[in-house]
């Protein structure tokens, strides 16, 4: 019996650096097989739990039963942070290949933040508060509606150098390609060409290159959450007396109406050069790690 198709590659990471827009294009090359969902999140049940998108082996298999090629992978970005993702990783694949996507941790949290917000995980709109905030969060929307929020905090997230480091001693420097966000928005045909070439495949497909995630504001996150999980009630008033394509048409509208598509507005300088203090001397660490000068992200 032929064997069922089981990832190759992983997208591990960091958070909101580019791992769906590089998810987008990869999916788009005849070459290469990506997942449904977009973020399994199998391997890492220590910081996740129950709150995974994918909870059993089978119901990861079934994720790629469908490839047919011969790369073939996924992209979960919480496998950067995890401890024992790369060991079970490694476990379920030793020859797997792994794509890190790195990006100024600062950056990283102010769009976890607002992406946490929009999506129903936090419920103090004040990134400067949110920060160091001990107060749980929990769902306001969604499968997991009222759960607290299992998932790393801000700044736990974005202490990147231990993490690669746990990839590079379980893979090795070969079998690991990283990704630097800067890089990835200056020229982002340039770096899905070495992405192909790191994964095997042929270099030279042309990838359509559009803005994915773009930054999201919501005017109010009681009409947000409604959108995204309507009460049954309000669900079944609707089917009955509204055909489909009125609903739809009137989601879009609603969501349009609340939902802006805007840059973040500038952080102040003081805070800005607090947390860089922060973080300098991890970056410092990381940038020996992955051999790349990342003293931009480090003004102060």
């Amino acid at each position: 019996m032929e064997a069922s198709p089981k990832p190759n590659f992983f997208i591990v990471g960091a958070p909101k650096s580019g791992t769906t827009a590089l998810y987008c294009y990869l999916r788009q090359h005849p070459e290469i097989f990506m997942c449904k969902p977009k973020e399994p999140q199998f391997f890492a049940d220590d910081i996740c739990g129950d709150q995974r998108n994918v909870t059993t082996l089978s119901a990861y298999l079934d994720c790629f039963k469908e490839a047919r090629t011969r790369v073939i992978g996924e992209s979960s970005t919480c496998y950067l942070g995890s401890p024992i993702a790369p060991g079970r990783i490694r476990e379920f694949c030793p020859q797997a290949r792994i794509i890190i996507m790195l990006r100024n941790p600062i950056d990283v949290m102010r769009a976890q933040h607002s992406e946490g917000v929009v999506g129903g995980s936090e419920h103090i709109v004040d990134f400067d508060l949110a920060l160091d905030s001990q107060e749980p969060r929990r769902y306001r929307s969604g499968p997991f509606k009222g759960q607290k929020v299992v998932r790393l905090g801000y700044r736990d997230l974005v202490i990147f150098s231990p993490q690669v480091k746990r990839f590079v001693d379980t893979f090795g420097h070969s079998n690991i390609h990283v990704i630097v966000y800067d890089e990835f928005a200056k020229d982002a045909r340039l770096v899905c060409k070495n992405a192909l070439a790191f994964l095997g495949v042929s270099p030279n497909y042309e990838l359509p290159v559009d803005v994915v995630n773009a930054n999201r504001r919501i005017r109010s996150t009681i009409i947000q959450d409604l959108l995204r999980r309507p009460p049954k009630t309000i669900q079944g008033l609707a089917r009955a007396f509204l055909p489909r394509s009125t609903r739809q048409m009137a989601a879009t509208y609603l969501n349009n109406q609340n939902v802006q598509f805007v840059p973040r507005p500038v952080m102040d300088r003081e805070f800005r050069k607090r947390l860089e203090r922060d973080y300098a001397e991890d970056v410092r660490q990381l940038s020996r790690l992955i051999d790349r000068d990342l003293s931009n992200w480090i003004t102060t």
